[in-house]
């Protein structure tokens, strides 16, 4: 499943899920892995990093081939036929390739995955999180003509009480002549049409304005959702579901469709016990489940772009995301890195390019706890923070710290947002330190803007219980929980609080301090790797539920 709902009716599409023959690098023997998934799902293969072939025959009625892949952990190079097509880096961005021409019968695709750890992967290093391999997220096989729809933009706005949307329709022609057609946008109830010439070999953007007076607002407890139906000359077409609702900071408030938001929810990893990052469907929807069950209404995609099939969840739940690029913790000499800002800026581009129209996107993040620090760093944070904005002025930007005291790039984002771990590895009143950063944010560049909690938490080992409250008890860990988010919750000063974390997660054991974390787990889950609750799970619902609405 690609989507949560049908994106072509007229343009053959056909998933490639299923069983892929797979060889792994020095091993001998064959086997076959399920597409979408990890390698460390077979025992051969628990904790492997290196390099595996994924091999599929497909059959093809002939014309232009286009493969969508929406995630491959985290370098590929695909082949059609022998023939090398595409490269791609980052396991959470989707890509594609198209291959013209293509005669009737059977043809074979290939993909080489790497996983490996170096200087040619400035994004992917040993972690807080586990960085698996293999082809993670789903693919497709698609049918294209000479002229078809590449990608599409919609982009809602009021104007005198009236719900107005730009669209723009990316069309592109792969043939050698200009080509002349009629462009069709259909939207509730409203068809627009207008004829381009579109020059050889080249990408045309058609653009639409309308009213949609009879449109209802997407919010978080009625979250309306519209099919977007554009077309080419009948031969072409893609659907996206789109929201009406606009986001926007005004001193120290966020707006949604012009009421004053508070985000309230959790940090979540695409990782589940026996999926690793390849979750499906099924565990996402049981994590919203248990999410909106503890009184979230927001989710933080840490520490990359998301499958969109949950934020297509997301677009239906009414929940709102806070998605961010692929980097977090990097020192200033990992930033240095000679592939980390292109590798950044490709991340970036993808993510903002495929995720722009989920109504539920309502900030764009980078960078979490870098090296913001540095001279140099802030030349990276402000480069990113223009590239978002020159993609997208629709929606607040934000980056996580926990450079605290010493930051000096918090004058560049619409929100400040900072990670603290009070009581866990800071051994001080909560209260306390939290009126201390804030007068600090006050002061170096984040005043008159809002400010999130990105991060706050305790570790807790499932099971275990001590009512002496000693640490990594599951008591301690949601007695520290109620007495932040009490602090946090009720503090005027604050537009949102996201919990670390919503589920165990698996670490990298690689890395030397990562492979103390008890488990190889992150264990600050208010639920275990299983979803099974802790204590915290009650203790947030509750306080979720009394404040913040």
């Amino acid at each position: 499943m690609i989507r949560l709902f049908d994106t072509h009716r007229i343009r053959y599409s056909r998933e490639l899920d299923g069983m892929w023959d797979f060889r792994m690098s020095g091993f001998d023997k064959a086997y076959t892995m399920p597409v979408p998934g990890v390698w460390e799902q077979h025992p051969d293969f628990l904790g492997y990093r290196g390099k595996g072939t994924y091999t599929r025959t497909v059959y093809v009625k002939g014309g232009n081939v286009r493969l969508e892949f929406k995630g491959i952990s985290h370098t590929a190079d695909v082949y059609f036929d022998g023939q090398k097509i595409a490269h791609h880096y980052n396991a959470f961005t989707p890509f594609s390739a198209i291959v013209k021409n293509v005669s009737e019968g059977e043809h074979e695709i290939r993909v080489e995955v790497d996983n490996t750890f170096g200087e040619h992967s400035a994004l992917h290093v040993g972690n807080d999180y586990y960085t698996y391999g293999g082809i993670t997220r789903p693919v497709a096989l698609e049918l294209v003509e000479d002229v078809y729809i590449k990608n599409l933009r919609f982009t809602p706005y009021k104007k005198d009480g009236v719900w107005r949307a730009g669209i723009e329709v990316f069309i592109e022609n792969l043939s050698d002549t200009e080509k002349a057609v009629r462009v069709r946008a259909a939207l509730i109830n409203t068809e627009l049409k207008k004829d381009v010439d579109i020059a050889a070999k080249s990408v045309e953007t058609v653009v639409f304005d309308e009213g949609f007076p009879n449109a209802k607002a997407w919010t978080t407890k009625e979250p309306e959702l519209y099919y977007l139906n554009v077309s080419v000359d009948g031969t072409d077409d893609l659907i996206e579901r789109v929201g009406f609702r606009t986001v926007e900071v005004k001193g120290t408030r966020i707006y949604l469709n012009g009421e004053p938001m508070y985000m309230k929810g959790f940090n979540r990893h695409e990782d589940y016990a026996v999926d690793g990052c390849a979750v499906s469907v099924q565990h996402m929807a049981q994590d919203m489940d248990l999410m909106q069950d503890m009184n979230a209404n927001a989710v933080r995609t840490c520490h990359y772009p998301n499958d969109e099939r949950f934020l297509d969840l997301c677009d239906e739940r009414g929940m709102l995301v806070w998605e961010e690029n692929h980097a977090r913790g990097f020192v200033l000499e990992q930033m240095q890195n000679p592939n980390f800002e292109r590798q950044c800026e490709d991340c970036i581009r993808e993510m903002i390019e495929n995720h722009y129209n989920h109504p539920s996107i309502v900030i764009w993040g980078i960078l979490n706890e870098c090296a913001s620090e540095t001279e140099e760093g802030r030349r990276m944070y402000k480069k990113q923070y223009e590239q978002i904005r020159s993609m997208d002025n629709s929606r607040p930007t934000t980056s996580a710290t926990c450079r605290h005291l010493k930051d000096i790039c918090l004058d560049m984002p619409d929100v400040v947002s900072f990670n603290m771990y009070t009581k866990w590895y800071i051994d001080d009143d909560i209260k306390a330190v939290n009126d201390r950063e804030i007068d600090w944010i006050y002061n170096s560049g984040g005043a008159n803007k809002p400010i999130i909690v990105s991060e706050l938490g305790a570790a807790a080992l499932y099971g275990y219980r001590d009512r002496s409250m000693c640490k990594w008890s599951e008591e301690y860990q949601a007695a520290l929980l109620d007495e932040s988010l009490e602090v946090y919750m009720t503090d005027k000063r604050i537009s949102g609080v996201f919990v670390w974390q919503f589920a165990d997660c698996r670490v990298t054991p690689e890395d030397g301090w990562f492979a103390t974390r008890a488990r190889c787990h992150n264990n600050k889950g208010v639920v275990d790797e299983y979803r099974r609750p802790k204590l915290a799970y009650d203790t947030v619902k509750a306080k979720l539920e009394k404040y913040g609405s």
